[in-house]
């Protein structure tokens, strides 16, 4: 009897070894035992390994001293081993702390350990997953990458289906606008009614144009500008777009270097900046807009800039939305009050250019953000993009197939000076070119038939190498394949803007 009781008791010694070194060697995992007020009784290899922690540096001390700091403060070890005990199991994710202060994402389970009933410790397991969740936020990135990717090519196929004739529709309010003016000089009620309709009328051309940058479908034409001159050029339109609650105060450098961008593009990213800093301050205040030379050094956009900022005293953004705000469709403006595209446009429109955004905001203090735009080398001139209407003669050939449209454009071709010849397609206008005494040949894209507006241009180029050609396209896929053959005036345009396509025009 008592051989057998020595027997068991050295199966039991073997048994509680054998465990012991099984615990003790797991390296992946960190094995060990807590009394039942959080003390470390035991320690493991796999432990140390993860966690930085020799065994007689940890066993003895709280376990709470592998949480943050945050966590310490609420309570969170406590409240963990409390769960365990009363629901026979405590299991999260979450960050925790090695010995050398970095910080590892962890997968923790608590087990109580029980005798007779009674509470004697707990046994805890921890494993270091940091690269698995890595790994899955990265596949969760590129998930969203590709939804935004769909999203975008959506929106494309969207807005290109329908950028074309809303254009259209706003190439006839915006040009008839010229004539409706010669009317009212004199009467100021009905000259604010046609402010207003044109002010609707560049707001509808400008949420178009956002649309069709961040669907990829934006056919940009970059010139050198002069940045303090396209800032005074737009700033009647910025007094107008803060209303009487807000203050608008410029900082200008008066030696600006010349930048090479679209010049549209710049405008319609200053408008966005200035109505979104004004959104910030719901009880009003002054907005800065600044623009300087700056020279940076950083490695990441080593260079000289002009650096065009706008700053607000309003409610700043919070830290969570800070990387955020750039994206296509996001806003934390109420519904109705926002695109979710005006800082997008912004964003796009300084990469697009070469350069970058940088944003610096303060909770309740305000927001500065800052379009870095390379500077233009040296040696050309700067492109005149200043409104002046310049006197053409000559017999315009005008190809466009909405007789609405044709109409508005020959009204401004004939105040610019030029006899107008009429055709409502590509076939139409090779049948009016055998006549003689066509200067230029001024013709849509978009057009039914065989031949569109960018075919008939290379075909007329091929046969009439010396005609002047100049196309114009509210939206439209053959746009993109221009690669620069010919200059393209894009809808709605005004008059000025008409004159100096022509007037650009090789003769």
């Amino acid at each position: 009897m008592f051989g057998k009781d020595k027997q068991r008791q050295r199966d039991l010694f073997e048994s509680e070894r054998s465990f012991r070194l099984l615990v003790e060697g797991v390296t992946d995992y960190a094995l060990y035992m807590l009394d039942p007020t959080g003390i470390v009784t035991s320690w493991n290899i796999g432990g140390r390994r993860i966690k930085g922690y020799a065994p007689q540096e940890i066993i003895g001390r709280h376990f709470s001293c592998f949480y943050t700091e945050t966590d310490r403060a609420n309570g969170k070890p406590l409240r963990a081993l409390r769960i365990a005990e009363d629901t026979g199991r405590y299991e999260e994710e979450g960050w925790r702390v090695r010995k050398d202060g970095t910080f590892f994402w962890a997968s923790v389970i608590i087990d109580p350990i029980r005798e007779d009933g009674k509470i004697v410790g707990f046994a805890k397991i921890t494993r270091d997953i940091t690269e698995r969740r890595d790994a899955q936020l990265k596949l969760e990135q590129i998930q969203q990458q590709l939804a935004e990717s769909q999203k975008l090519d959506a929106l494309g196929q969207l807005t290109g289906g329908v950028a074309h004739d809303f254009n259209n529709l706003l190439m006839i309010i915006s040009g008839s606008l010229h004539t409706l003016r010669k009317g009212v000089d004199d009467n100021p009620k009905l000259q604010r009614a046609l402010a207003a309709i044109e002010a609707a009328s560049r707001r509808g051309a400008a949420l178009t144009s956002q649309l069709l940058t961040f669907a990829r479908r934006q056919h940009v034409n970059p010139q050198a500008v002069d940045v303090a001159e396209r800032i005074n050029a737009v700033r009647e339109v910025l007094d107008t777009g803060v209303g009487s609650a807000v203050k608008l105060q410029f900082d200008v450098e008066r030696s600006l270097w010349p930048v090479k961008v679209d010049v549209a593009e710049l405008e319609i990213a200053l408008v966005n900046l200035v109505i979104n800093a004004r959104d910030a301050m719901q009880d009003g205040g002054t907005i800065t807009v600044a623009a300087h030379n700056s020279s940076l050094s950083e490695e990441a956009n080593a260079g000289e800039y002009v650096a065009i900022s706008v700053t607000d005293a309003g409610t700043g953004i919070a830290p969570d939305v800070l990387g955020k705000i750039f994206d296509p469709f996001f806003t934390t403006k109420p519904i109705g009050k926002g695109t979710g595209l005006g800082l997008s446009q912004v964003h796009g429109f300084a990469h697009q250019a070469g350069g970058t955004v940088k944003v610096s905001s303060d909770l309740g203090k305000g927001t500065t953000i800052t379009v870095l735009l390379p500077r233009k080398e040296a040696g050309a001139p700067v492109d005149d993009v200043n409104p002046v209407k310049t006197r053409g003669s000559g017999t315009v050939l005008l190809v466009d197939d909405n007789p609405d449209v044709a109409a508005v454009s020959t009204n401004l071709l004939e105040q610019l000076g030029y006899t107008v010849r009429r055709v409502d397609s590509a076939e139409a206008a090779l049948r009016e070119i055998e006549h003689d005494g066509i200067d230029l040949v001024f013709t849509d894209i978009v057009m039914p038939g065989k031949m569109d507006g960018l075919s008939l241009a290379r075909h007329l180029k091929a046969i009439r190498p010396e005609l002047p050609i100049l196309l114009a396209t509210g939206y439209s896929d053959a746009a993109v394949n221009v690669r620069g053959d010919f200059p393209i005036l894009r809808k709605p345009y005004e008059i000025h803007q008409l004159s100096q396509a022509i007037a650009k025009l090789p003769r």
